[in-house]
């Protein structure tokens, strides 16, 4: 069976540079998301923090941190949150997402996740609503996003989610 995600976190932390190298393997194993360059703050059931500077790469063209870059943190961290939390039975994948931008995004962005929901065990599928919220470096909401995971039981034989 494979570590799970949330094993890994804490072995890699462990190690200098940690936060940096398991951001590096999350975004080894999801690809696209290495366009934000994240950072992994921190990883437990039920819950991740995760940020990303503002830079050139993800600034639209009003000078602020582009509002697809924040919906990729948002999913990113509502993804964490909810593999820390799952049982080795189930799996996830992303249904839905509802996004708020509040005010101008500038400066590192830091995204808290949530399952609004305990995450269990089940012989079916079902919605998990997870509210991610992003805030400035004054620790203002600038943006919110409620996204809908759907959780299920992994198929017989199956080792991914």
């Amino acid at each position: 069976m494979p570590t799970s995600v949330l094993a890994l976190y804490h072995r890699i932390n462990r190690w200098p540079a940690g936060h940096w190298l398991f951001s590096r393997a999350a975004c080894f194993k999801a690809p696209y998301f290495a366009s934000i360059r994240p950072r992994i703050e921190l990883l437990e059931p039920g819950r991740c923090v995760a940020s990303l500077r503002h830079r050139r790469a993800v600034t639209n063209h009003i000078g602020t941190v582009h509002a697809i870059a924040l919906c990729n943190l948002a999913e990113l961290s509502g993804g964490l949150a909810v593999d820390a939390s799952l049982p080795p039975s189930m799996r996830w994948i992303p249904k839905g997402m509802t996004v708020e931008y509040l005010r101008k995004a500038v400066g590192t962005m830091r995204a808290v996740a949530t399952p609004a929901q305990p995450v269990v065990e089940a012989d079916s599928g079902y919605e998990l609503p997870v509210e991610v919220e992003v805030t400035d470096p004054s620790g203002e909401a600038v943006f919110r996003a409620r996204i809908a995971m759907w959780v299920s039981p992994r198929r017989a034989g199956s080792g991914t989610s």
